[in-house]
């Protein structure tokens, strides 16, 4: 929804809607209620949004996996471009957001966009930046073109796609280690110092996986860790302020009503980990709280 907002004033004819329904248990009221009308989106996004919403939800009777949801995206011309905004590693599977699209769509041109983007302060025009990522190069710089927005939503391209969606992946697990040290009053130096090693982490991991290093240090990688670890508007930190309370995380979880990625990216993060025999403290730790 936030980046519908950023380019509902583009000329563009074919924005498909596929983030805005991964809760598979959130109704159609539910919905509209809570994520189409407490932002003034446009109207013809207003309307795409719901219209899109009810077909892939309603038509969706074999489960709500990833392979049966991406099914229902077949409709997609060969020619347009699917931009994934997703965020997380599969499990058991432990494979990244484009690998799971193009087991379904193998042809598709496919670009990933991740940065710093909170989505309350994206949709409040407030400015940022991202990355936009594919491996070709001229589809990213198609994407950036059709989707900047010069004086708030800034877009960068990158051909690192496996760094680029480690960096808004992995971040998540840390951001719930960094919202439950700021409600146990661990002071800034812990902070800063949970920032800096959770980031070796991520760097360790996502090296050994094939990323490049620089792309970590940029807008996907540390960027999006400062803002997400720094913020009470993103979901992880939420979950972590909230399990620093000592709420149960089921309770958490039913309480926050959206998707926090790190929660099951934690597991993820550990599995690969073993199988690489790498070590990830920080992250290791979530998971224990979690699980």
């Amino acid at each position: 929804k936030a980046f519908l907002q950023e380019v509902q004033s583009k000329e563009l004819n074919e924005i498909r809607v596929s983030d805005i329904c991964k809760d598979a248990k959130v109704n159609r009221t539910t919905f509209y209620a809570n994520y189409i009308d407490i932002y003034d989106l446009a109207d013809k996004v207003r309307e795409r949004m719901i219209n899109e919403y009810a077909s892939l939800y309603e038509n969706n009777n074999d489960g709500h996996t990833p392979e049966n949801y991406l099914k229902m995206f077949k409709h997609i011309k060969d020619n347009q471009i699917l931009v994934n905004l997703s965020k997380g590693l599969e499990l058991p599977s432990l494979k990244r957001m484009s690998e799971v699209i193009k087991e379904v769509l193998p042809e598709q041109k496919l670009v990933i966009l991740s940065g710093p983007t909170l989505a309350k302060e994206v949709l409040q025009g407030k400015p940022t930046a991202a990355c936009v990522a594919c491996e070709d190069v001229h589809t990213a710089e198609f994407v950036q073109k059709a989707m900047n927005v010069s004086d708030r939503f800034r877009l960068y391209t990158n051909t690192d796609v496996i760094g680029v969606e480690l960096g808004g992946s992995l971040k998540n697990v840390i951001a719930i280690a960094s919202g439950f040290a700021h409600e146990m009053g661990l002071g800034d130096n812990c902070s800063g110092s949970l920032l800096t090693r959770g980031m070796a982490e991520i760097v360790r991991l996502s090296i050994r996986l094939g990323a490049n290093p620089s792309t970590l240090y940029g807008l996907s990688g540390i960027g999006d860790l400062i803002a997400t670890c720094s913020s009470p508007m993103s979901r992880n930190y939420t979950v972590g302020s909230m399990l620093g309370k000592g709420k149960k995380i089921d309770d958490i979880l039913s309480e926050l009503g959206s998707v926090a990625e790190g929660v099951k990216t934690s597991k993820a993060v550990c599995d690969l980990a073993k199988k690489l025999d790498i070590e990830v403290p920080v992250s290791n730790a979530i998971y224990e709280a979690v699980y």
